[in-house]
């Protein structure tokens, strides 16, 4: 546990590489279009990766804003990677730009409007899976690791330090 604290950080933007990456070869190399629900889990690894990349160049890697900012994003991710699961196993529904379902209306300009706006993939249809886990599934996983390991570098290097001085 401690080689993965001490290269944490790296560790960390390997594993944010890693995972959008995944999501853009599945998407533009196997034609696995994503749901509005995947594409909002992206934006942890859009947000983390520049974060990371900006301090580790400022030399401030173990600036605190860092890694809350980190951990700020991870919950986002996790809050809608958790949310899709939800949807997936259909115990959660989901927003109505997710769910492929036309509501009832007199206007026909409303009813365009519905169409128009209307998900092309259903967030609780599950493109892929590997071992029984969605794309959605390993994703939760993954940001779990994630935040736990993020949690226990903060409490280490700055909470443990602080609380020493």
């Amino acid at each position: 546990m401690n080689l993965i604290l001490k290269n944490w950080l790296g560790l960390f933007f390997l594993l944010s590489i890693f995972a959008i990456g995944s999501a853009l070869v599945a998407e533009h190399f196997f034609n696995l279009a994503p749901c509005k629900m995947c594409l909002k889990q992206r934006h942890t690894y859009y947000a983390i990766i520049p974060l990371i990349s900006v301090f580790y160049f400022f030399n401030q890697k173990n600036n605190i804003w860092l890694h809350i900012l980190n951990e700020v994003a991870i919950l986002y991710g996790l809050f809608y990677a958790l949310w899709h699961v939800g949807i997936e196993k259909n115990i959660l529904e989901g927003p109505t730009s997710c769910s492929g379902i036309l509501s009832k209306t007199n206007s026909l300009q409303n009813l365009k409007e519905q169409i128009s706006n209307q998900a092309i993939v259903s967030c609780s249809d599950i493109s892929w899976s590997i071992l029984g886990f969605s794309a959605a599934s390993i994703n939760s996983l993954l940001l779990l690791f994630i935040l736990t390991f993020n949690t226990i570098f903060i409490v280490n290097n700055f909470y443990e330090a602080k609380k020493n001085n």
